[in-house]
């Protein structure tokens, strides 16, 4: 393997295996009002990648007209899809958040699940700020949407449809979303499951310098609570500010996909995609060497 994968700024990688093809969704790390589509970096060696630029229908998502961000995709009974945030929202009174396409194609071309083009998620619940979304699906066949910035995190049920959320008990605001937010939470969630047992991986710190780094924490439960054990990337002599990953198992060998800083580049949107081994041993996740 090399690191970066590919040339060129990319960021937020969620990865899946589809086949005999590692596909990492990414954001294009530029300034906001650059970043209006979404590509696809795909690979069947972890030596060789191929880039698929431009995988969403923006046509079909009108009102995501920048920020398009962190996208997670999934595939459900022969359809991929795929959730994205845009537009950086703040209030809720301004429009954007999480939108959800769907494809007959791991690459697209992804186009709003809504026909009148609204997103899947526009609120902010609990101030969790609607971005940084990923899918999980679990061994019931129940879908799971974890998402939030701002240091909440967040968790839904998908319905069956995937256009809306199943209603859930106890403390869910607004009876469908449910804070489950682990210590020093920032955002980036991931969630995989290992033995029984549901281990989260987060991003802390500022994701524009070098204090970003992943922390791990597990559960007994998609819906937590998450309780900390471990960091499992931090900045090291090689790199600044790992983080926002996603883990894959690829020929019977896990990985870890996530983006990283160049040492002294101070540009904030200086961030390149890379991939490292993943250690599962005992059904725990232990902390990433970074290589070059």
């Amino acid at each position: 393997m090399k690191n970066p994968v590919v040339g060129g700024w990319y960021a937020d990688p969620e990865s899946r295996v589809y086949g005999d093809t590692v596909y990492l969704y990414v954001t294009r790390s530029l300034e906001f009002d650059e970043q209006v589509n979404l590509d696809v970096v795909m690979t069947r060696d972890l030596q060789t990648y191929e880039v698929c630029e431009g995988i969403l229908d923006m046509s079909t998502f009108p009102s995501a007209r920048r920020a398009v961000w962190a996208p997670t995709a999934l595939e459900k009974n022969g359809i991929y899809y795929l959730i994205f945030a845009a537009n950086n929202i703040m209030t809720e009174e301004e429009v954007g958040g999480l939108y959800i396409g769907a494809s007959i194609s791991p690459t697209g071309p992804f186009r709003n699940l809504f026909s009148d083009g609204r997103p899947l998620l526009n609120k902010i619940y609990n101030r969790a700020q609607p971005i940084d979304a990923h899918l999980y699906l679990d061994e019931d066949g129940a879908v799971y949407l974890y998402y939030g910035g701002w240091g909440h995190l967040m968790v839904c049920k998908m319905r069956q449809d995937m256009m809306g959320f199943e209603p859930m008990e106890g403390d869910a605001f607004g009876g469908a979303v449910k804070e489950i937010t682990p210590p020093e939470y920032v955002e980036a969630p991931y969630v995989m499951k290992l033995g029984g047992r549901y281990h989260l991986m987060y991003s802390c710190g500022k994701w524009g310098n070098g204090t970003y780094h992943v922390r791990a924490a597990v559960a007994n439960s998609p819906l937590g609570p998450f309780a900390y054990y471990d960091v499992i990337l931090k900045a090291d002599a090689l790199a600044d500010g790992p983080g926002h990953n996603s883990a894959f198992c690829f020929r019977q060998e896990w990985y870890v996909a996530y983006h990283r800083r160049i040492i002294g580049d101070t540009d904030k949107h200086h961030r390149v995609l890379c991939v490292d081994k993943l250690s599962v041993e005992g059904d725990k996740l232990h902390p990433v060497t970074m290589t070059e």
